[in-house]
This record gives C-alpha cells, sequence and structure tokens, in this order.
C-alpha cells in the first residue's frame, strides 16, 4: 500500500474558541491513538489534508509532528461541515507491521461482460471493500475481472479472493452485476 507523508503540530487541549481559531487559520484538529499510547493532539494544514482525503485511494499515513520521526497511521474517522464540505476535523488510528490493519481498498473493474454483450446492463453497487491485512500485505487497489458475467449474474463480497488478505465486509455485499433488459425480455419472449 501507498504511504502518504503528512505533517503536523502538535498542540494542547483547547475550548471551542481555541478550535475554532485553528480553522480560521486554515488548520484542521487532529487526534492521534491507538496501539496503548496516549492520545496525541495536533493540526495539520486542510489543504495538504486535501490531498489525503479527497481521492478514491486508501494510503498509509506517515504523520511527522514537530518535525520528528514519523509516526505510521492510517484515517480512522473524518468529521465533515454540513453545509461547505470542509473538514472539521480528522481521527488518526496508530499502526504498525505485526498487527492486521482493517482499511478500505478501491475496487477496480476489468473486461467487458459476456451479458452487456447479450444485451444486459452493468451496475456497480460498491466502489470499495473493507480488508484486513499485515501492513506489507495490503494491496493499494482490488481488480475485479467481470467478462464472465452473464445476464442476471452478479459478483459479492464472498467472491473476492486475494492471497494473505481478509475481507471485512459483508459477504452478502453486491459488488457488480448483469441485469436482464426489456429488450433482452421482449426478444426472447418474441423467439
Amino acid at each position: 500500500m501507498q504511504h502518504f507523508e503528512l505533517k503536523g503540530t502538535t498542540r494542547k487541549v483547547g475550548n471551542k474558541a481555541v478550535i475554532k481559531a485553528f480553522r480560521r487559520e486554515g488548520l484542521v484538529p487532529c487526534n492521534l491513538y491507538g496501539l496503548g499510547m496516549e492520545n496525541v493532539l495536533f493540526t495539520v494544514d486542510a489543504k495538504e489534508l486535501k490531498a489525503l482525503t479527497d481521492t478514491p485511494k486508501s494510503y498509509i499515513v506517515d504523520l511527522v509532528l514537530d518535525g520528528a520521526k514519523p509516526q505510521t497511521a492510517i484515517l480512522h474517522e473524518l468529521q465533515w461541515h454540513p453545509v461547505t464540505d470542509a473538514c472539521l476535523h480528522v481521527d488518526f488510528l496508530a499502526v504498525n507491521e505485526t498487527k492486521p490493519i482493517a482499511i478500505s481498498v478501491p475496487l477496480v473493474i476489468e473486461g467487458h461482460a459476456k451479458g452487456v454483450q447479450q444485451g444486459g446492463k452493468f451496475y456497480q453497487n460498491v466502489r470499495s471493500l473493507k480488508v484486513s491485512a499485515l501492513m506489507k500485505d495490503l494491496p493499494d487497489e482490488l481488480t475485479i475481472d467481470i467478462t464472465p458475467l452473464g445476464l442476471d449474474k452478479r459478483i459479492k463480497a464472498s467472491d473476492v479472493q486475494v492471497k494473505n488478505v481478509t475481507v471485512v465486509s459483508d459477504k452478502d455485499t453486491i459488488i457488480c452485476g448483469v441485469k436482464t433488459t426489456r429488450n433482452v425480455t421482449a426478444a426472447a419472449a418474441e423467439a
């Protein structure tokens, strides 16, 4: 999995006025926790954070706080402003190479489904799946080949098999499929 370096500055616990002052300066308040460590409060530049949050890709984040040694983490939770869509707060979860990490990984669809060539309509329900694996085994993306997909067939999360990776998403989650269209049904009725 790709790494993303994010620089931040540690901060003290503050009230609403202090937090609002950070946001006016273009900073986003953040929190780092996990692995038995104490919570670390810090701020990051909102523009730098956009490069991490405004992409379908998933990253392992290398947090550099006050120029110290990078701390490995993943995005755990984001809070957004309901009107402006500005990021209000970010929670990072500290991770290491010895424990499995659960993270959402984007899906890439490949091929041309047989069912579409027969007149069906392709649909995709989800764009990512949650998986669990050690850091070294995490894939950047999951590739799904839809070539054998016929009419009224679908691919579920349980059908995705990757070496050393466990799919954590619900096994019955429908990733994509091919629906029969009215034209195909009418042609079959005429025949």
